[in-house]
């Protein structure tokens, strides 16, 4: 006999649990990975700068050295559940790409509260941080939907 108590509805995995912790469970990785691909960031510009890159070629390594560490771990972790549709070069491209539009996102939020928030012009370590977030949300749901494919292995893990 089903009850309210007994229903399907409950004994379905919950959106929390379901894919390994679900989305919540994918954006706490996809940020794991994120502070890693920070880490390679600031070691290979590091790194750069010593052997004599300068700033700039150096930025445009430890960024393409980041941007692959952290494609791999997402692929192999963070989204580890999701169909793998595509060659592999053509993954890397729109992550790449996905990115791009990330800081878009992430720099954009920045200068438009500095420039409409007297608080964030005072303070624009509060823009940065905003920022940070919009760019980490927005890598983050873009990876999942047209990098990964992760929206479209579970219609229901899209639904709150």
């Amino acid at each position: 006999m089903n009850s309210s108590l007994t229903g399907p509805e409950l004994s379905a995995p919950s959106f929390a649990t379901r894919n390994g912790g679900g989305m919540v469970g994918e954006f706490l990785r996809f940020g794991t990975v994120g502070v890693a691909g920070f880490l390679v960031d600031a070691g290979v510009l590091t790194a750069g700068i010593a052997l004599g890159t300068g700033p700039w070629l150096g930025r445009l390594l430890s960024y393409l050295a980041a941007a692959t560490t952290t494609f791999a771990l997402n692929r192999a972790w963070t989204f580890r559940s999701s169909r793998q549709e595509g060659g592999l070069g053509r993954q890397w491209l729109l992550f790449l790409l996905v990115n791009v539009l990330g800081f878009l996102c992430n720099y954009g939020t920045y200068a438009a509260l500095l420039a409409g928030v007297p608080l964030v012009a005072a303070h624009p370590v509060i823009g940065v941080a905003a920022g940070s977030v919009a760019g980490l949300a927005a890598n983050f749901f873009m990876s999942r939907r047209f990098v990964f494919g992760a929206a479209g292995a579970d219609p229901r893990s899209s639904r709150a």
